[in-house]
């Protein structure tokens, strides 16, 4: 079976989400502490008990969603269960780049450490907003996006027909919004985020991230892994430092991505992380894929691969 692990990004994080696998598996318990030990404060404590208003800060929620995603597949792998290729939205490529051994668990939360403080930092600095629109097809909303001139404001986020998120100033947001309605979206939604991602505010968090980027290891993956730049496999470490480094400022080709898993002989995917949100955007782009989700201990444990 051609099985695909896809891991989610951030909004997908839960107060409480990971607990059994640290009280019931020696690798989740000791994950959970190398963890602590990075992150140089007790992320466990926050990821457990909350609030949920902290754990919803970038810095912290891209670290808490690696975690405990990255995880619940080293033990679906523990059991035998092993990806033919892989994917992660957003922040998920580096839970999905981990799994795909291109770098350690310890490495990644590195990254993942830099790149949050580096967006949170940049949300602060150059203050913006996000929207999700539904409904309107992604030419017509790029095509809005870019005969917009008093401000910046880009998609951010292909991830599925008829849903595309934009991002950008706040005010070039808002004021974009109701065209997007007026050319026929059913929705305009502002979302609830500290900064505008995948644009080109975020410069600031790409020029940090790339530094760490180019200072440290990469190893070719030893399975593909779909990159959000290009929606197309990559392996090299080349390929995937750069990628990573062009994620920043550049949409999550999401919609794209699982087509052409799909094409390239996908027949199983499974959500390795908390919440649900890729199992959605799945049914969407593809009703026919075999798609199911695994966050919980009891669900690690009854998984079938068959």
């Amino acid at each position: 079976m051609n099985i695909a692990f896809l891991c989610p990004g951030q909004a997908s994080q839960k107060v409480g989400m990971g607990l059994d696998l640290y009280e019931n598996t020696t690798l989740g318990k000791d994950y959970f502490d190398r963890a602590n030990d990075i992150m140089g404060l007790d992320i466990q404590d926050i990821i457990f008990n909350g609030p949920e208003d902290t754990l919803k800060q970038t810095q912290y929620t891209q670290p808490a969603i690696y975690i405990v995603s990255v995880i619940i597949g080293l033990l679906l792998m523990e059991k035998g269960i092993q990806p033919s290729s892989a994917a992660g939205h957003s922040l998920g490529e580096y839970s999905a780049l981990t799994l795909a051994k291109s770098f350690d668990f310890e490495t990644g939360l590195k990254l993942v450490k830099v790149r949050s403080e580096g967006m949170h930092n940049a949300g602060r600095l150059h203050p913006g907003t996000m929207a999700a629109v539904i409904g309107l097809d992604d030419k017509t909303t790029r095509d809005i996006c870019d005969q917009y001139t008093n401000g910046i404001v880009v998609p951010a986020n292909f991830n599925a027909k008829g849903q595309v998120v934009i991002s950008g100033e706040v005010d070039a947001v808002h004021a974009v919004m109701p065209l997007m309605k007026d050319a026929g979206a059913m929705k305009v939604i502002e979302l609830n985020v500290s900064g505008a991602f995948h644009s080109p505010l975020m410069t600031s968090a790409k020029e940090i991230l790339s530094e760490m980027l180019l200072s440290i290891e990469i190893q070719d993956s030893e399975i593909p892994v779909y990159a959000n730049v290009t929606a197309s496999p990559i392996t090299t470490a080349d390929d995937i430092r750069q990628s990573l480094i062009d994620q920043l400022e550049n949409p999550v080709r999401w919609h794209e991505s699982i087509t052409r898993l799909v094409s390239d002989g996908m027949t199983r995917a499974v959500e390795v992380g908390p919440g649900r949100v890729l199992q959605g955007l799945s049914r969407r782009i593809d009703r026919s894929l075999d798609m199911s989700g695994v966050e919980t201990l009891e669900q690690i444990v009854s998984f079938d691969y068959v």
